[in-house]
């Protein structure tokens, strides 16, 4: 199975959160074992991340990854367009899946203290 598209936008300055079910077969996936992680990047060949966003797998018997990015981070990444993927992981990766990619737009933040 291919990961599915999914594009995001995020301004600048504030928090992001978002919760992605984990299907197999119609049914929620046991996430047992898993970690989960996620990289934004200028360009898909880029070799440098410009920022990762925080992932979790809060209960994994409930198959639900959190992927976020707190303000603190959405802050100091430059307005633009970026390009993202979400992959779950075994210890020394020894199974991978990615679940999601598409682009991240960081919306440029107008009120700044």
């Amino acid at each position: 199975m291919s990961a599915a598209h999914y594009n995001i936008e995020v301004d600048q300055g504030s928090d992001f959160s978002i919760d992605i079910e984990v299907k197999e077969d119609d049914e929620l996936k046991d996430l047992t074992g898993y970690s989960a992680r996620a990289q934004a990047r200028e360009t898909e060949e880029d070799s440098s991340v410009s920022f990762s966003f925080t992932c979790t797998i809060p209960t994994p018997s409930n198959g639900v990854v959190k992927m976020s990015l707190p303000a603190a981070t959405s802050s100091s990444a430059t307005a633009g367009q970026y390009v993202y993927d979400l992959e779950v992981y075994t210890a020394s990766d020894a199974a991978v899946s990615r679940l999601l990619k598409g682009t991240c737009t960081i919306d440029r933040e107008i009120t700044r203290s």
